[in-house]
């Protein structure tokens, strides 16, 4: 699979933009790399929290009445 790169422009308002350089700066980032990898992280987050519906589906729901099970999504907000 070839990956390449693509440009994506925001307009965003200007104290957004100011608390995003304040976040990136934090973490020694550029505001591209920090959204980009917000995105990222947003992203799996979805995919897992649907993996883990997928997985309480195939194997009942987490109030089936079996109390020696832990549930898939326990943990999870």
């Amino acid at each position: 699979m070839v990956m390449g790169t693509s440009v994506l422009s925001l307009r965003i308002d200007h104290d957004l933009l100011e608390r995003l350089r304040h976040h990136a700066a934090k973490r020694g980032m550029s505001v591209q790399d920090y959204v980009v990898r917000t995105l990222i992280r947003d992203d799996f987050d979805q995919r897992f929290q649907a993996a883990v519906e997928e997985t309480e589906r195939f194997y009942g729901s987490p109030d089936s009445g079996d109390e020696d099970q832990v549930r898939p999504s326990a943990g999870i907000r």
